[in-house]
C-alpha cells in the first residue's frame, strides 16, 4: 500500500557510488514490503474490519517507531504545539483515510487491481500540485493525466463501455481510486505545509494522529459489532502490517531517500504496483484480466507522458 512518508523537496542523494548502491536495495524492500501490506490487508479482509486494522496497523507502527525518533521529541513536540491541527489534519487524509479505503476495496476487488489503481496517484499528485501549489502542469503531463485517466475507468468498468455511460462501477475499486485521491492530495499538502522537521520524525507523529482520528470510525466498528477476528491468520497478518509492512518500510524509505534523493526514491514506487501482482499470484491464486492489462497498458502510457517527456526549451531571446 501506498502509505510511504513523501519527502520534501529540497533533499539531496548523499555523495558517492557506496551511498547510492545501498539505497537501491533500501527502496526496492521497501515496495516490496509495501506490497505485501495489500496481500495481507486482502487475506485477512473477511475477519478484520477496515477500521480496526487501520486504527492497529498506525497506533502499533507508532510505538514501533518512536524510540528510533526519541531525540528529536523537542521539536516533535515543538510542531505539536504550534500546528496541532494540521498535523491531525495531514494524518487523517494521508493515513487514515488512505489506508481505511484500501481495506474498504480489497473487500470487493482483487489485490492487483487495487495495486494497479494506486499507481495513479503520482498522477494525481501532478494535477492537484497544478492547483493547490501553482507548480507547472505542462501539456504532456496534462496529456499523461488524461490517458491514464482512461486507464483507471478501463479498470474500474471492468472494461465494459455499457457499465461506464451508466455509471455502473464496482464499489470495491471506487474505494481504491478515493484512496489514490487522498494519497494524492496528502502529497500536495505535505510539500505545501513545509513543517522544518525530518521526515522520519514527521512520519511518526502523522502516525499518531492518523491513528487518533481513526480511533472513532474502529468504536463505530465495535458498537455495530464488527469485531476483528484475534485468531492466528489476523494476529500474523497485524504483526507484518505494523512490523515490516509498517514501521520497518517507513525506515527503509527514508533510507533511500537520504542515499538516494527524492525524485529517484519515489519514482522507484512503480515497482510496487509490480510486486502486488506477482505475490497475489503466488500467494492469493489471483490472474490478471484483460481489463487489468488493458489499464494498466494506458496507465503505463500516461506515466511516461507525464515524467519522461520533457517539453523542447523555446529559442534564446535577444535581451
Amino acid at each position: 500500500m501506498q502509505a510511504v512518508p513523501i519527502s520534501h523537496p529540497g533533499e539531496q542523494p548523499a555523495v558517492g557510488s557506496i551511498s547510492s548502491l545501498t539505497g537501491y536495495p533500501a527502496a526496492v524492500l521497501c515496495w516490496l514490503l509495501s506490497a505485501g501490506v495489500y496481500i495481507a490487508a486482502k487475506w485477512v479482509a473477511p475477519e478484520m474490519p477496515p477500521w480496526g486494522l487501520c486504527f492497529w496497523r498506525l497506533t502499533l507502527a507508532c510505538a514501533i517507531l518512536l524510540p528510533i525518533v526519541h531525540r528529536h521529541r523537542g521539536a516533535m513536540m515543538g510542531l505539536l504545539r504550534s500546528r496541532p491541527l494540521e498535523i491531525i489534519a495531514v494524518g487523517a487524509i494521508g493515513l487514515t483515510l488512505c489506508q481505511g479505503m484500501i481495506y474498504h476495496g480489497l473487500n470487493d476487488t482483487d489485490a492487483t487491481t487495487a495495486g494497479i489503481i494506486m499507481a495513479l496517484s503520482p498522477i494525481m499528485t501532478m494535477v492537484l500540485a497544478r492547483f493547490v501549489l501553482g507548480e507547472p502542469l505542462g501539456l504532456w503531463k496534462a496529456l499523461g493525466a488524461l490517458v491514464a485517466l482512461a486507464g483507471m475507468m478501463v479498470i474500474v468498468a471492468h472494461g465494459n463501455l455499457a457499465a461506464l455511460l451508466q455509471l455502473r462501477f464496482n464499489p470495491g475499486e471506487l474505494w481504491i481510486v478515493g484512496s489514490a485521491f487522498c494519497w494524492a492530495l496528502y502529497t500536495v499538502l505535505v510539500r505545501r505545509s513545509k513543517f522544518g522537521i525530518e521526515l522520519l520524525p514527521l512520519v511518526v507523529l502523522l502516525l499518531g494522529a492518523g491513528a487518533l482520528v481513526a480511533l472513532p470510525f474502529h468504536l463505530w466498528e465495535l458498537f455495530n459489532d464488527e469485531r476483528s477476528a484475534m485468531n492466528a491468520h489476523g494476529l500474523l497478518a497485524l504483526a507484518y502490517l505494523a512490523g515490516p509492512g509498517g514501521a520497518l518500510m517507513y525506515y527503509l524509505y527514508n533510507r533511500s531517500v537520504e542515499t538516494l534523493g527524492a525524485s529517484r526514491a519515489s519514482m522507484l514506487l512503480y515497482l510496487q504496483t509490480l510486486f502486488v501482482a506477482v505475490l497475489a499470484y503466488l500467494l492469493l491464486a489471483e490472474s490478471l484480466h484483460d481489463y487489468d492489462l488493458l489499464g494498466a497498458a494506458f496507465i503505463v502510457a500516461g506515466i511516461v507522458l507525464a515524467t519522461a517527456l520533457k517539453p523542447k526549451p523555446g529559442p534564446a531571446r535577444m535581451a
